[in-house]
């Protein structure tokens, strides 16, 4: 069976395609094909770790987990019922980011980002000491430190200047341009009522090409907004379309992450075998 190739990620193999859990917590960014309600309806904690085990049986080997209650439940399932695949975390913003830290730590993960709208915030109002503390934390934990960004700059300086961190977390569509100075919806509990700008993912490319490190590329389908106007026949070409230009815009050694709703269809197959199709010629 093809398998989807890893890299050497900080000494575990990590496959270039991680499974993504935005539809897991009712993140939708097509609120008019998929609601935020719909999700969460769909994704009980059963179907969350029916999930996870798909992704195991398509050759993905790493799930990146949003540090909330109920995701940390539903890894303690997932483990419990003999989920192997490798976890790495975002923070999640409205738990106390140490104490947080060390729940994500009870779950042996391989590697913790600072969740990218409230890193992008707190960089907007300079409050850089405090992210570097906060970095520090991770550190201190003995897993590999990333930091999560919409911003191509960000990446940038964080390369000019040597901040103390492992791999990136980039969106491929610079959200902030419009949410500058407004918390993350994490903080105010407001729905995420985005347009993503296509052009946007090149300027991302060119911070990816420059970075020295690891980077892990997400929003590769603009949160699903690259299939509005779609037909179902469709879709599978303009999925397969961006994520091989992903995969031409970034370094050998980084990887994506896709979100899946697996509702109407199994979206985690079809994803692993566009990318083993692009990645195994």
């Amino acid at each position: 069976m093809t398998t989807i190739p890893t890299i050497d990620f900080f000494g575990t193999q990590v496959t270039r395609m991680i499974l993504g859990d935005n539809p897991f917590n009712g993140h939708s960014y097509i609120p008019d094909i998929y609601s935020e309600d719909e999700m969460l309806d769909y994704y009980t904690a059963e179907q969350c770790v029916r999930a996870l085990f798909e992704a195991e049986e398509n050759g993905i080997n790493t799930y990146m987990a949003l540090a909330s209650p109920f995701i940390l439940r539903v890894i303690r399932q997932y483990r419990n019922e003999g989920g192997k695949m490798r976890i790495m975390f975002q923070s999640y913003p409205p738990i106390d980011f140490a104490v947080n830290v060390s729940q994500m730590m009870a779950c042996n993960p391989i590697a913790i980002y600072h969740q990218g709208g409230t890193f992008d915030y707190m960089c907007e109002e300079g409050q850089t000491e405090e992210l570097h503390k906060r970095l520090e934390v991770i550190r201190s934990a003995g897993v590999a430190v990333g930091l999560g960004t919409h911003v191509p700059e960000t990446v940038l300086q964080a390369e000019r200047e040597k901040w103390d961190v492992d791999f990136y977390m980039v969106c491929l569509y610079n959200a902030r341009k419009t949410q500058r100075g407004q918390q993350s919806g994490f903080i105010t509990g407001k729905p995420k009522q985005l347009v993503f700008y296509p052009d946007d993912r090149f300027l991302m490319f060119e911070a990816i090409k420059e970075a020295s490190k690891p980077c892990i590329a997400f929003k590769v389908f603009a949160g699903g907004q690259i299939f509005y106007g779609k037909n179902a026949d469709e879709i599978p070409e303009a999925a397969e379309t961006a994520i091989k230009e992903t995969y031409e815009n970034i370094k050998p050694d980084d990887m994506i992450c896709l979100g899946v709703f697996q509702k109407e269809k199994n979206q985690i197959k079809e994803n692993a075998e566009i990318v083993k199709k692009i990645l195994c010629r």
